[in-house]
């Protein structure tokens, strides 16, 4: 139960700092109203990955969880942004893609490095 959360908790960190990150370089400002407009679709649709890919079973495995967290937060992040009449510029959503895949991936394979011995008796 506790790693499931842990696991939620860093993914919905990482769609955060995506939104915060992309807010501040294009001069949006930091408001909460203004994070949360940004966010919903991608949180939404990390939720939907969540769901889709079971993550709750094994939420730090790359496969399903990850992948279905990360493709999840972009496709269906990016046709709420559509039904909602945000912006979907292809270079965003090569940008969500990216990072979103570099962060909600690399927890996971961060995680799964750390548990591996760094050095192994080869016999």
């Amino acid at each position: 139960m506790r790693s499931r959360l842990l696991a939620a908790l860093l993914d919905i960190c990482c769609v955060l700092a995506f939104v915060i990150i992309g807010r501040a370089s294009h001069a949006k400002g930091e408001t909460l109203a203004g994070i949360a407009s940004t966010s919903w679709p991608f949180l939404t649709g990390l939720a939907c990955g969540w769901l889709t890919g079971r993550a709750w079973r094994r939420p730090a495995a790359l496969v399903p969880a990850g992948v279905a967290a990360w493709l999840g937060a972009v496709a269906v992040g990016m046709v709420l942004r559509v039904v909602s009449g945000q912006g979907t510029a292809l270079a965003f959503i090569c940008v969500a893609l990216a990072f979103l895949g570099l962060f909600l991936l690399g927890w996971r394979l961060a995680v799964r490095l750390l548990k591996t011995p760094l050095t192994q008796n080869d016999t």
